[in-house]
């Protein structure tokens, strides 16, 4: 075989696979979203995703790998969606620290608005054994992003500072998910931004408790 033969069947077969995950990938997160970790079957989501048991073993393992690929998949997609939304305001001429992180923090909860089945599953639904842990992981790395968008010091201050902010966006989150419509989730998002940006714009000493 002539190696550009070769390389065309290597992207084939690549093409291929990275096909085959997407859409088990899609057909998990919208059984785990209906019936939780606990009460899905292997069989469930093959059937949905119109494959063989052995291609979903042969690719992620068993349930709990593909759980796990669910969630990794789930938290790309606010990664990218937020680095786009904070590349973009910089084109555009932002330059404020506490506006940038805002700008990722409006992505964030409109992401989670237009994924809330999944989102509902990962904050507050079951998993496999060891998730709590990764989800916590995954909640320091969101900590250390927000750290450097804000561009704050390595103080206690600070730090306690970030560390709110992050645990404020769940809980916002958990408010979006819970709402009826895209005008309700909307509305919480931007009171949410609201009390984010008053909080980002407070001076140094106003958070230590001096005079303000």
């Amino acid at each position: 075989m002539r190696a550009s033969e070769q390389a065309q069947g290597n992207a084939w077969q690549w093409s291929r696979t990275a096909e085959t995950r997407r859409t088990l990938i899609a057909a998990a997160g919208e059984v785990f979203a209906e019936k939780g970790f606990a009460e899905c079957s292997v069989a469930d989501v093959v059937e949905r995703a119109g494959l063989s048991v052995g291609s979903l073993y042969h690719h992620y393992g068993g349930k709990s790998e593909l759980f796990l690929a669910v969630w990794e998949d789930h938290q790309a997609a606010y990664e990218e969606r937020a680095a786009q939304a904070v590349a973009d305001a910089r084109s555009g001429g932002t330059v404020s620290t506490q506006e940038l992180f805002v700008v990722g923090a409006r992505a964030y909860l409109e992401t989670t608005w237009e994924r809330r089945r999944l989102a509902r599953l990962f904050l507050d639904g079951d998993g496999p054994p060891g998730f709590f842990l990764v989800r916590s992981r995954r909640r320091n790395d969101w900590v250390r992003q927000n750290a450097v968008l804000l561009a704050v010091g390595t103080g206690p201050t600070d730090r306690l500072l970030v560390s709110i902010l992050t645990a404020a966006m769940g809980e916002v989150g958990r408010q979006i998910i819970g709402c009826e419509s895209e005008e309700q989730a909307s509305a919480v998002t931007d009171s949410a931004l609201s009390i984010i940006r008053r909080l980002t714009e407070l001076p140094p000493e106003r958070l230590r408790g001096g005079a303000g």
